[in-house]
């Protein structure tokens, strides 16, 4: 007697937050580095299914605003919810207001508690992963001519989403420092200095698709050992 087809396994979902590095500002040829993402584990067998809610202009107050109501949302069938949350963000509020030395648009110590409180609340909907900042061309600046932006302020907000992280014991993944290894790294970013363009969305890109943790989350084979099998 044969046996019945075996069911389909339900892909896991993973909710994408952030601002307009996750939306894919910049990158008209391929729509940026979550949406590659999307992309390249929709071409997997077992590859999650992913949600890019990234949004033009957000920081940290707004995207935790609108955590819980956007990712509950996605669980595709009833009762079910996305099984892991990823979240990009920063730029928005180290961006200092009117000069250089202005006030920036949320405090550092008011970011890094905000930032305490948006993984406490995320950790209890589903396993959360955070990446790091992207570097700004500060000859650029003002950007949109009243937003300073700053590599120590980079830095700095960087600093604070790994301290965040590994308080709450959560994947992070840093990329300023990758982002500028090279002389040529302006290169990678539009002529605003601060939005990448299709190559700095590339390299970011490279970055998350290989990060051990989330392809652990994923279920997936790391790069190195699915190249070593195929030979």
């Amino acid at each position: 007697m044969p046996f019945p087809p075996e069911a389909p396994a339900i892909p896991r979902k993973l909710v994408a937050l952030g601002d307009s590095g996750v939306y894919g500002w910049g990158d008209p040829q391929e729509g940026g580095w979550c949406e590659q993402l999307r992309r390249h584990w929709m071409e997997l067998p077992t590859g999650p299914v992913l949600y890019n809610l990234g949004v033009r202009g957000d920081g940290l107050e707004r995207l935790a605003a609108r955590l819980r109501g956007e990712v509950l949302c996605r669980g595709e069938l009833r009762r079910q919810m996305p099984q892991g949350i990823l979240i990009g963000i920063g730029h928005n509020d180290l961006a200092r207001v009117g000069r250089r030395d202005g006030r920036h648009q949320l405090g550092p110590d008011a970011f890094l508690f905000g930032l305490q409180q948006l993984l406490q609340e995320a950790r209890a909907i589903a396993p959360v992963h955070v990446i790091g900042l992207t570097p700004v061309v500060e000859e650029a600046m003002p950007y949109a001519e009243v937003l300073w932006y700053g590599l120590e302020e980079v830095r700095r907000y960087e600093a604070l989403l790994e301290e965040a992280c590994l308080e709450a014991d959560v994947p992070f993944l840093p990329l300023v420092e990758h982002m500028m290894g090279g002389s040529q790294w302006p290169e990678l970013l539009c002529s605003d200095g601060l939005h990448l363009n299709a190559n700095g969305h590339r390299r970011v890109f490279e970055r998350v698709r290989q990060w051990p943790a989330l392809l652990a989350w994923a279920g997936l084979e790391p790069l190195h050992q699915a190249t070593a099998l195929a030979w």
